[in-house]
């Protein structure tokens, strides 16, 4: 049995078709320490035990029962409501204190219940999702949580087996030590100066972070640097938006162009809006928006077959944007700077917006950057 200080895991499932998986997943928790909690997001059939929270209480969260989830007749306004329900006891669980984290396993239908869990709950929390879809093109990236781990289900398709037990296995280890390391950080941990979030694409076009962090940091403050690639821009704007930093150093922006350009390396539509939305101080620099990132093993888009390239590695290169793009970049940017609702103030470089882009450098076009700032002169008084 585990100890009264074992980490609480709560255990998301449907048990009426993975049963087995889910008390095998029970066992491992307990064994390695923790004391699983067992919730049970079934809708047709019951599990064969008495799970701690059972698929009546979830769909209770949402002021419907199961007899209505059912009549409606169609899955996916099933799981949709299950995982609405879901929502609402995981968030009333955490808030009083009776978990410590959490792990669900599923097809693509308990991955889409376990995604919309992960996102309700706070920055810290552990957050694992074992599934036979992960990193998969099914995976919006916006419904990604910004500190979500996600395990690939290799042979998790139906029942135990070799390879199963053993994702599980580490997966659940995982999950308890994640915890057990929360809850002891939580005791012992120094006091933490406030949060300033800052973006970089990397030391290899954009270095202020290595003046800048350690200066702030003699200050007392605590620099927490976003790679923006895409879902590092998507995490920075989702922890903006749970109030988690003090102030805003926005330094790279060129997750903006990418999604104005149309590259899958987007972190979204309301990049750079999060922060002046809930008012946080911030101060922005137009890092890197001469170029668009994509991924290098695909072959390039027509539209950019003649504009200068540059391959980063196998992953990731960058092309660059001609002066009409980068002027509708600058509009974009002083929109969504002038809807802040916090202090905001733009720096503009004289000499270049990222180390690629000086003389003798791959991607340096001086009649581009001076349409970009001529135009940012403009837009932004």
């Amino acid at each position: 049995m585990p100890s009264e200080t074992a980490p609480r895991i709560l255990v998301i499932g449907t048990g009426d078709t993975k049963a087995e998986e889910l008390l095998f997943m029970k066992q491992c928790i307990e064994q390695s320490g923790g004391s699983a909690v067992m919730m049970d997001v079934s809708v047709l059939g019951d599990p064969p035990y008495s799970p701690d929270h059972d698929k009546h209480a979830v769909a209770r969260a949402v002021d419907v029962t199961i007899a209505e989830i059912v009549s409606s007749g169609d899955e996916n306004t099933a799981m949709t409501l299950m995982a609405g329900g879901a929502v609402q006891l995981v968030r009333k669980l955490h808030q009083n204190g009776e978990i410590d984290a959490f792990i669900a396993i599923g097809g693509s239908m308990g991955t889409d219940l376990a995604l919309d869990v992960a996102l309700c709950l706070p920055l810290g929390v552990p957050k694992f999702v074992v599934s036979t879809i992960a990193y998969s093109h099914l995976i919006p990236p916006e419904r990604v949580a910004p500190d979500l781990m996600m395990i690939l289900w290799a042979g998790g398709l139906y029942g135990l087996n070799s390879i199963c037990r053993l994702v599980l296995s580490q997966a659940c280890g995982a999950v308890v030590g994640a915890a057990r390391i929360v809850l002891e950080t939580r005791m012992s941990a120094p006091a933490i100066g406030p949060t300033i979030g800052m973006t970089s694409l990397g030391s290899s076009c954009l270095r202020y972070m290595k003046t800048l962090k350690p200066a702030l940091e003699q200050r007392g403050y605590d620099v927490a640097v976003f790679h923006t690639t895409g879902m590092g821009g998507r995490a920075f704007e989702s922890i903006a938006g749970q109030d988690h930093f003090c102030a805003v150093f926005d330094f790279s922006l060129q997750e903006i162009t990418n999604h104005l350009a149309g590259s899958v390396v987007s972190s979204g539509a309301d990049r750079l809006e999060n922060a002046g939305a809930r008012g946080i101080p911030q101060i922005a620099a137009p890092g890197a928006v001469d170029m668009v990132d994509l991924p290098t093993w695909q072959d390039l888009p027509a539209k950019f077959s003649k504009r200068p390239f540059h391959a980063h590695n196998r992953l990731i290169a960058s092309i660059t944007v001609d002066a009409d793009d980068r002027r509708q970049v600058a509009r974009t940017i002083a929109a969504k700077l002038g809807a802040a609702r916090g202090r905001s103030a733009f720096i503009l470089p004289s000499q270049g917006i990222q180390e690629w882009d000086v003389e003798g450098e791959p991607l340096y076009e001086p009649e581009a950057l001076a349409a970009f700032t001529d135009e940012i002169r403009k837009v932004i008084p």
